[in-house]
């Protein structure tokens, strides 16, 4: 009986090395895409998007050219890595205000702040990615893409400020969801043009002009309101 446990304890500890070792292994490789994601990150915030080769990445991240492209099919795609790294951002925030019962004006007037946390706080990032919709079509077709999806969950909250009787209903969800969504990415692109530590100013500057329009009113104005166009995705 001795033996037989001891033979079995032989049998069970290679499995629990193999197991070690590939946690490991995925430890490292989350590491290794981590560091070439902040790495490309920060030379497109100050050589642009265009002089930013994959050498220089990859130099900047400490790994060879090849291991680059184990990660991402191309510089471009750091760019979609980083939409949908923002976009999981919103989708939590938004659970997050789901749960909590915040009030949908605290939450509009604080998203802006919350999307914009590092590595989005740099103008260099920001214009970077406005840039990429004018890139390849490839780029511009996916980001295009991710701001449907930012559309939709936009939607989303608008939809909860009014079932909540917080945000105006004279005006469809989807509209007002676009009006933010230019609103914010308009005052990015004019701090991204100063490059200043203005940003966090602007964006509330901005929030409070906005949501005067979309708070909720009385009846009797809401009903002599009438939209006067209609914003596109």
């Amino acid at each position: 009986m001795a033996k037989h446990r001891s033979l079995s304890r032989r049998k069970t500890a290679p499995r629990s090395s193999q197991q070690g070792s590939t946690s490991r292994r995925l430890r490292r490789s989350a590491e290794i895409r981590e560091r070439l994601f902040r790495s490309a990150l920060e030379l497109f915030a100050l050589k642009g998007f265009a002089n930013t080769t994959v050498e220089d990445i990859t130099e900047a991240a400490d790994v060879g050219k090849g291991t680059f492209f184990n990660y991402f099919p191309s510089k471009e795609h750091i760019l979609l890595a980083f939409g949908e790294m923002q976009l999981a951002k919103l989708e939590s925030a938004i659970a997050e205000a789901r749960d909590t019962h915040i009030s949908i004006e605290q939450f509009l007037r604080a998203l802006p702040e919350r999307m914009t946390q590092e590595p989005t706080r740099h103008p260099g990032i920001i214009r970077t990615i406005l840039q990429a919709y004018l890139s390849t079509s490839a780029v511009r077709e996916s980001m295009m893409d991710m701001q449907r999806r930012v559309h939709a969950l936009h939607t989303q909250i608008i939809q909860m400020g009014q079932e909540r009787g917080e945000i105006r209903a004279d005006i469809p969800a989807a509209e007002m969801a676009s009006v933010f969504r230019q609103t914010v990415f308009g005052t990015l692109l004019m701090w991204s043009l100063y490059g200043d530590a203005s940003l966090t100013e602007r964006m509330r500057t901005a929030m409070g002009v906005l949501w005067s329009g979309l708070a909720a009113r009385n009846p009797a104005d809401s009903a002599s309101v009438v939209p006067l166009f209609t914003c596109g995705d």
